[in-house]
C-alpha cells in the first residue's frame, strides 16, 4: 500500500548539483515525518535530512549549507536538493516516511515504524 519511488540520482563532478525526488503513494505525505538517508559501501546508513509534518527540519552536519529538504504536498513528493557535491557524498540515497518525527540528542529521527524507498545512486567524482 505504501510506496516511495525515488528518482534523480546520477553521476556528477565535484561541486555539481543533483535533485532527488521521492514520489509517495498509498499515503499523504503532508501528515508524515519525511526524511532522506544514505549508505555508502562499507558504511552504516546515515541520516541526511529530516522534515517534520509541522515544518521543522534537521540536517546532518556533513551536509548543512549544501543540501535542502522540502516537500511539495500537491505532488505528494519529497525532494532533496544537493549542491556543492563532494566525493564523500557518493552513496545510495533512500527516502523514508513515518507517522512521527522525534528529536533526540539534537537530531531529528523517526519515532517508530517507517517506510523506505528503493534507493537512488549518487556518484560524485573528483
Amino acid at each position: 500500500q505504501v510506496q516511495l519511488v525515488e528518482s534523480g540520482g546520477g553521476s556528477v563532478q565535484a561541486g555539481g548539483s543533483l535533485r532527488l525526488s521521492c514520489l509517495a503513494s498509498g499515503f499523504t505525505i503532508s501528515s508524515y515525518c519525511m526524511g532522506w538517508f544514505r549508505q555508502a559501501p562499507g558504511k552504516e546508513r546515515e541520516n541526511v535530512a529530516m522534515h517534520s509534518s509541522t515544518g521543522f527540519y534537521d540536517y546532518a552536519d556533513s551536509v548543512k549549507g549544501r543540501f535542502t529538504i522540502n516537500r511539495v504536498n500537491g505532488q505528494n513528493t519529497l525532494y532533496l536538493q544537493m549542491n556543492s557535491l563532494r566525493p564523500e557524498d557518493t552513496a545510495t540515497y533512500y527516502c523514508a516516511a513515518g507517522p512521527r518525527c522525534v528529536v533526540q540528542g539534537g537530531r531529528m529521527s523517526f519515532a517508530g515504524q517507517n517506510y523506505w524507498g528503493q534507493g537512488s545512486q549518487v556518484t560524485v567524482s573528483s
